[in-house]
C-alpha cells in the first residue's frame, strides 16, 4: 500500500486563490469577477494587485455570467467566483445560453460545494451541480481533492480554450498531493495499485478512499485507487484498465449519486465492462445544517462507508 503524507490540512478554496493570484501576475488577459464573496473565494490578493482587472458585481450572479461571456468575447480570460450553488443552480440559464452554447472561454470557479459547506444548510449546499454542468455540451467539469491540486488546476484551466467548471470546497482537508504534480485535464491519477477492487473517488472523498484502502489492506484486501479530478471528459482508459484487472468497483463523491461521477462510471461499465459497482454519495436528498464532519458522517461520505461498500461489492463479484 502506497504511503500518502498529509502536509497539513488546508482548504481547497485557498488553493484556488493562490493559483488565481499567480495567474494575475503572469497573464494580463486574466480577469476575475466575484458576487460579493471575495474573502470566501480567497480572491482578495488578486483584487488588490489587479484592481483594473477585478469586477465586484455584488449579489447579481446572472449578470456576472453575462459579463464574463462578454469579456471572453473580447479576448479576456474571465474567472468567476461564488458558492457552487450560486455558480450553477441560480444561473443555469445564463451559463447554458451565454457560455456553453456559444463555447465561451469562461472559467466558472465554485467554492463551498457539497455538504461540507456546513452550517449554512441545504439552501446553500448543492449536491446536484456536477450533474447540471456535465450535461452541458462542451463543458469541462473538474472537482479537485486538495489545496495543491486546486492550485494546479486553476493554473491549467487558464491554458485550456473553452468553458470550464472548477469545483472545490470550504473546509480544511488533508493536503497530500505533490506540489510538483502536473495537472492534466481529462487524465485520472492512479494513486495505488491493487488487484481486488477499484475505488474511483473525486474531491474530498479521495483522501477518505486512501484511508479506506489502508484499512482494507490491513484486512488482506488490495484496493486500486484512482483520483478522478476531471469528471468530464472522463478518463475511460484508466478506469477500464483497472476494473478489467480487479473485477469490481466503488465510486465515491460528495454529490448526489444521481448525475455525478458514479453515474458516469456506471454508463461506462454498462457499455464496455459490465462489472459490479457500489456507489458512495448522497441518495436523492438535500443536506442540512451541521459541521462538515457531522454531515459527512451522517450521509456516509467517509472512509468507513467506502470500506463497507468494498465488502458489499466483493460479495457481488464472487
Amino acid at each position: 500500500m502506497e504511503e500518502f503524507i498529509n502536509q497539513g490540512d488546508k482548504d481547497t478554496r485557498s488553493g484556488f486563490g493562490e493559483g488565481l493570484t499567480e495567474l494575475g501576475r503572469n497573464n494580463s488577459d486574466v480577469v476575475a469577477l466575484c458576487a460579493d464573496l471575495t474573502g470566501s473565494l480567497k480572491m482578495n490578493t488578486f483584487a488588490d494587485e489587479n484592481p483594473e482587472r477585478f469586477f465586484q458585481v455584488g449579489i447579481a450572479e446572472a449578470n456576472m455570467m453575462g459579463i464574463a461571456a462578454g469579456l471572453a468575447t473580447g479576448g479576456k480570460i474571465p474567472f468567476t467566483g461564488t458558492f457552487a450553488n450560486f455558480s450553477t443552480g441560480r444561473v443555469y440559464d445564463q451559463i447554458r445560453q451565454s457560455i456553453a452554447y456559444s463555447n465561451k472561454n469562461v472559467k466558472i470557479c465554485a467554492s463551498h460545494a457539497g455538504v461540507t459547506l456546513g452550517e449554512d444548510g441545504a439552501t446553500h449546499q448543492i449536491l446536484e451541480d456536477i450533474g447540471l454542468m456535465k450535461m452541458l455540451p462542451g463543458m469541462t467539469v473538474i472537482n479537485t481533492c486538495d489545496f495543491n491540486q486546486t492550485r494546479s488546476a486553476t493554473l491549467e484551466i487558464c491554458k485550456f480554450d473553452g468553458p470550464v467548471y472548477l469545483r472545490f470546497g470550504r473546509p480544511k482537508v488533508a493536503n497530500f498531493t505533490k506540489i510538483s504534480e502536473k495537472f492534466q485535464i481529462g487524465k485520472g491519477v492512479l494513486l495505488n495499485k491493487g488487484g481486488d477492487v477499484t475505488i474511483v473517488a473525486t474531491g474530498h472523498l479521495v483522501w477518505e478512499a486512501i484511508q479506506a484502502a489502508n484499512k482494507l489492506y490491513q484486512n488482506g484486501i488490495s484496493a486500486e485507487i484512482i483520483n478522478i479530478h476531471t469528471i468530464k471528459p472522463l478518463d475511460e482508459d484508466i478506469i477500464l484498465n483497472s476494473i478489467n484487472k480487479t473485477g469490481c468497483l466503488v465510486s465515491a463523491e460528495e454529490h448526489n449519486i444521481y448525475g455525478g461521477l458514479g453515474e458516469s462510471v456506471a454508463r461506462l461499465l454498462t457499455s464496455k465492462a459490465p462489472y459490479p459497482q457500489e456507489f458512495i454519495g448522497t441518495n436523492d436528498t438535500f443536506g442540512e445544517s451541521g459541521t462538515p464532519l457531522e454531515l459527512m458522517n451522517k450521509y456516509g461520505l467517509n472512509s468507513n462507508s467506502i470500506f463497507e461498500a468494498v465488502i458489499r461489492v466483493l460479495k457481488k463479484k464472487s
